[in-house]
């Protein structure tokens, strides 16, 4: 059971929130919605209240989706989601008709100033980049709930590291020592160490320190240095006493926790984003530069593994999980592709320069150009899938 939820989860929040920042827009701005879908392809189940002007759907497809909007670019989008929401004939009996609704619900035209071509461009770029603005908002969102519930994890205050001549080594400080307190003030993680050490300008520190069965109190003086402070660029006084903490590989359950403010973690919860947005450019930037290997891109296959391991590991795993695929279908969806939101905020932009629209066939071209990048794309993520699926079956 598992092996299906946890996907569906992570998928379907992450897709249900971007297609809702769209949704929401449109409606802000008056632009006629007919039809809001979680999936792609054919409708499995769908439901409308009585007087809605939109119908919901949970279409066949769960990777994706979208919200239909009045446009005259309707029929090149209902190829890729899943038919066209035109009236067709006979339609009066079907069971879901409306005689006082809207097309495809019912026999009224669609108003001019309802469709997404009548609105100013600003509008229409709002529309646009709604769904990536959502998915950067749930990123965050997320990322503080975890830092709120769980913590800052954080590396334990033992030294792995010593520069040679500098203080900790000339005060006698080995590899393996345990930091408990400095200056008679507990130190829990070496996030907590840093702060108290770099505040330690221009006087002695007292190390009280676990070395084996062992426990020493050692002198230390931080040579002091100035740092500038990427945030705000201005000149700082830390201290420093040149010792560094265990690395990622070597922490394992050793790692520790700290509880942190609403306020620290809606802080640490927003560096977070930028931070996974950050790593979602360099793999970008290196797959550009041929630094990064395409072998390395994974796809639906990729994402239900990770999914059923990180719920297996936990909620804190799997909600950090869905905090970087929403990120990463943010930014990959800002790229200046045709088909994705990036792609279409160009060409509304330079629609608006222009002073009209592009012809029906310039904008089928772009599609085209479009739907073979993703379409390549699609089927490299997939080989890579079904290649680590195979080779993980028969290892």
């Amino acid at each position: 059971m598992l092996y299906w939820i946890a996907p569906l989860v992570v998928l379907g929040l992450v897709v249900f929130v971007h297609e809702f920042g769209h949704f929401l827009a449109a409606k802000a701005f008056g632009v006629y919605a007919p039809r809001f879908s979680l999936g792609w392809g054919k409708p499995l189940l769908k439901w409308r209240r009585k007087g809605s002007e939109t119908e919901y759907v949970i279409s066949m497809l769960p990777i994706g989706g979208y919200v239909r909007m009045a446009s005259r670019n309707d029929e090149t989008a209902a190829m890729l989601e899943g038919g066209n929401e035109v009236v067709k004939e006979g339609a009066e009996l079907d069971p879901d008709w409306d005689p006082e609704a809207m097309i495809p619900h019912g026999p009224k035209p669609v108003p001019a100033d309802r469709w997404f071509e009548s609105k100013p461009t600003y509008a229409r770029v709002v529309i646009l980049l709604a769904g990536v603005t959502m998915n950067a908002v749930l990123t965050i969102f997320v990322a503080t709930g975890i830092f709120a519930v769980y913590g800052r994890r954080d590396a334990p205050t033992v030294i792995d590291t010593l520069v040679a001549g500098k203080p900790a080594e000339k005060a006698g400080l080995q590899r393996g020592d345990s930091v408990i307190s400095v200056d008679g003030v507990p130190v829990r993680g070496w996030t907590q160490l840093v702060a108290k050490v770099g505040a330690d300008t221009g006087h002695e520190a007292r190390f009280e320190i676990a070395r084996g069965a062992q426990r020493l109190t050692i002198t230390v003086v931080p040579e002091v240095i100035d740092v500038k402070d990427p945030t705000t660029g201005t000149i700082r006084r830390v201290g420093k006493i040149g010792a560094g903490a265990l690395g990622p590989d070597n922490i394992g359950k050793r790692a520790v926790r700290s509880s942190m403010s609403v306020g620290e973690s809606i802080s640490a919860g927003w560096h977070a984003t930028w931070q996974m947005s950050g790593s979602v450019l360099d793999v970008l930037g290196g797959l550009f530069r041929g630094t990064v290997s395409v072998k390395q891109l994974g796809g639906p296959i990729a994402i239900a593994r990770t999914s059923v391991a990180a719920a297996r590991t936990g909620l804190e795993s799997l909600f950090t999980l869905i905090a970087f695929l929403s990120i990463n279908l943010a930014v990959l969806n800002l790229l200046p592709v045709p088909i994705l939101d990036g792609g279409q905020v160009l060409i509304t932009i330079a629609e608006g320069v222009k002073g009209s629209a592009f012809s029906d066939r310039t904008r089928e071209n772009f599609m085209r150009v479009g739907l073979v990048a993703i379409g390549a794309l699609f089927l490299i993520v997939m080989f890579n899938d079904l290649k680590g699926l195979v080779t993980s079956l028969f290892s």
